[in-house]
């Protein structure tokens, strides 16, 4: 598939996933969620990716959905169906991937853009950004993951006050909710996330992507359930390589040289 409304790049075991309709403020639409879902079907099927980062190109990260554009189509109502449908299975397959996905943040992220935000594994932003809902402002309700993930990051009661005031989040204030992982000038943004992803695909894939799936299963597993899977978890990271370079590298007091494998 040839890419118009994003970028995609791998580079030394970094996929690079670049929003690029800047003239539109990175506004979501039909065209770009199958473009998104083209990316994760590739990442899912094999693509030698250890990191993920996603930015948008611009001043602005994104707007969430392009209402202009949805409005334009033949049928409003499909219009929409097809572009929420689509974002999530996307966002499905990417959240289900070993490589953990890094947002790194300029501008503003509103609506769906800031879904995207909370579909992160871990985010860095500039000082500058601003964040917010938006949705019911519009008369709409969230989508693209983020009544899942908000209130993982900053609880039912501050996720309720976002999308029902559409309050409007400093950097610094979502640092301090839970909501981003660190703030930096907005110039640093790219070059932090680079070096964070550089770091993350040095490492332990498979033991990430463990860590991915415990984590997204704890809020609805009991004790012993949650404990069951950890061992199982933990089991399978001695049946690859790393696990074993781990230990080894550990009790030689040498680096490890992890092949995410």
């Amino acid at each position: 598939m040839e890419y118009k409304n994003l970028k995609f790049e791998v580079e030394s075991n970094i996929g690079r996933i670049i929003l690029n309709r800047p003239e539109a403020a990175n506004a979501i639409t039909v065209p770009l969620v199958k473009e998104l879902l083209d990316v994760a079907i590739k990442c899912e099927a094999g693509k030698p990716i250890r990191a993920l980062i996603l930015q948008g190109k611009g001043s602005i990260f994104c707007a969430g959905g392009d209402l202009k554009f949805m409005t334009e189509q033949d049928n409003l109502r499909e219009s929409i169906s097809e572009m929420i449908g689509i974002l999530h299975v996307a966002l499905s397959k990417i959240d289900h991937l070993d490589a953990p996905l890094i947002g790194a943040i300029t501008g503003t992220a509103a609506g769906a853009g800031l879904s995207l935000v909370s579909a992160c594994d871990m985010v860095i932003a500039g000082k500058s950004v601003k964040f917010t809902s938006a949705y019911t402002a519009a008369g709409l309700t969230p989508d693209g993951s983020s009544t899942f993930h908000l209130p993982r990051s900053i609880g039912k009661k501050r996720t309720m006050e976002l999308m029902l005031t559409n309050r409007v989040l400093s950097a610094d204030e979502a640092l301090d909710w839970g909501l981003i992982n660190s703030v930096v000038d907005d110039d640093d943004v790219i070059k932090e996330a680079n070096k964070l992803a550089g770091r993350i695909a040095l490492g332990p894939t498979k033991a990430f992507g463990g860590v991915k799936e415990m984590i997204r299963q704890s809020f609805s597993n009991g004790l012993e359930t949650q404990m069951e899977l950890e061992s199982q978890i933990f089991s399978e990271q001695l049946k690859g390589e790393d696990g074993p370079e781990g230990i080894k590298a550990f009790t030689e007091k040498r680096r490890p040289s992890y092949k995410g494998k």
